[in-house]
């Protein structure tokens, strides 16, 4: 199976991703992209006073640092990343906007590969994972919230023709973490067709990036 789909390791114990999370939040610019969505993400991590502890925590974060190592070494990152790399220093691009494309990129694609990983690790059915992913679920929704009340003007600011407005109303993460879920089956159910299962996965890709790049449209002040 090509390299979208197979098993991307990352730290193999939940100790071990925080403390490359916060090694990795310590050497990244203050005003950047990549630093928004990292620091969000790790706050609500802490905020929750420890990482959310499933059997699908390292794979997911695994292909997220995957993604931020391809980017260091001047390798492609995943379609679904790109955008985040590529507009991470634009001016004219909001903190909440780069939060929630790293959401989206992180749910609408990686935790759909994590599943994979997992439950091929584990030798398991992706049904023996779906209470882990509803507790996971959990702190996802904790950290869209957190996007929401860190990264947002307060509603005086915030004016209903603000195109940030519209930004934030048209995504639904439980609707993003429904896709997921479904692709995640769909995929393991393609586990024995490896030319289509990677196909399957590329064009998942191909599609949350386009979809993370509409989200990193500039917009006015």
């Amino acid at each position: 199976m090509g390299q979208s789909a197979q098993l991307t390791h990352g730290p193999d114990t939940v100790d071990a991703l925080a403390a490359t999370m916060r090694d990795l939040a310590a050497g990244l610019p203050e005003r950047d992209g990549v630093a928004v969505f990292h620091r969000v993400y790790l706050a609500a991590a802490e905020a929750a006073g420890q990482w959310p502890a499933t059997t699908l925590d390292t794979p997911l974060a695994g292909r997220y640092l995957a993604a931020v190592d391809a980017a260091t070494e001047g390798r492609r990152p995943p379609a679904c990343w790109r955008p985040v790399f590529q507009f991470r220093r634009h001016p004219g691009v909001r903190p909440a906007q780069f939060a929630l494309a790293g959401i989206h990129a992180h749910i609408g694609h990686d935790l759909a590969l994590a599943v994979v990983d997992a439950c091929r690790e584990a030798q398991c059915e992706p049904s023996e994972l779906e209470g882990e992913f509803d507790r996971l679920g959990d702190f996802l929704l904790s950290l869209e919230e957190r996007v929401r009340e860190d990264l947002t003007p307060g509603p005086e600011l915030l004016r209903i023709t603000d195109p940030l407005t519209h930004l934030l109303g048209s995504w639904d993460l439980e609707r993003a973490r429904e896709a997921s879920w479904s692709a995640a089956r769909a995929l393991w159910a393609l586990r024995r067709l490896p030319d289509v299962a990677e196909e399957f996965a590329r064009r998942l890709d191909d599609a949350v990036g386009f979809d993370c790049r509409m989200m990193l449209t500039p917009l006015p002040d």
